[in-house]
């Protein structure tokens, strides 16, 4: 098992023993923070996804982050090529790496200075939905960290139906591209 999904096992058994997230006041009006990736358009639960980590981030006295377009195409291709190949890296077999991702979306075309991040997540059936990956998010220190960082402005949901390994059926899997630049 990679570490990487050990670290969303651990976040999701975090979120069912601890129950609420810091943010679940400023979610409220996050409306489909419940829904099922299988049963709503991607764009509702990308869109629900962003809402969760801004309120997040308002908890913390933080501005909210944009969705950038550019970030949540690569965002979305990731997502459905770990679903298609079966893996869970943030780097593909045989590349792309995070990085080139982003710059062949095109995001970082003219900025002089930047700074970049990226948390995945995926669920199966029920532990799919926009609320049940962002409190895993919430409840492991390195994803917590890029979802708090104070640098990032802009970010871009990618959320692919299914699951990166065989072991489970049903759900989805998500990446969060964070970015900043000028």
């Amino acid at each position: 098992m990679s570490r990487r999904f050990s670290l969303l096992v651990a976040g999701l058994a975090a979120v069912a023993c601890l129950g609420t997230s810091a943010g679940d006041a400023a979610a409220a009006s996050c409306t489909k923070a419940n829904a099922s990736p299988t049963k709503t358009s991607r764009a509702a639960i990308a869109r629900t996804t962003l809402c969760l980590v801004n309120a997040e981030r308002k908890t913390q006295q933080l501005r909210p982050l944009r969705m950038s377009r550019p970030l949540s195409a690569a965002a979305l291709s990731h997502s459905r090529d770990m679903v298609r190949r079966s893996y869970f890296e943030h780097t593909a077999p045989g590349g792309p790496s995070f990085l080139q991702r982003i710059r062949r979306s095109g995001y970082l075309r003219s900025a002089d200075r930047w700074r970049v991040g990226e948390n995945l997540g995926w669920g199966a059936r029920a532990e799919s939905s926009p609320r049940i990956i962002v409190q895993a998010w919430m409840h492991s220190q390195p994803h917590r960290k890029a979802i708090l960082t104070p640098a990032y402005r802009e970010a871009g949901v990618g959320v692919a139906r299914g699951v990166p390994t065989s072991r489970a059926t049903g759900g989805a899997t998500y990446t969060i591209d964070f970015a900043f630049k000028r």
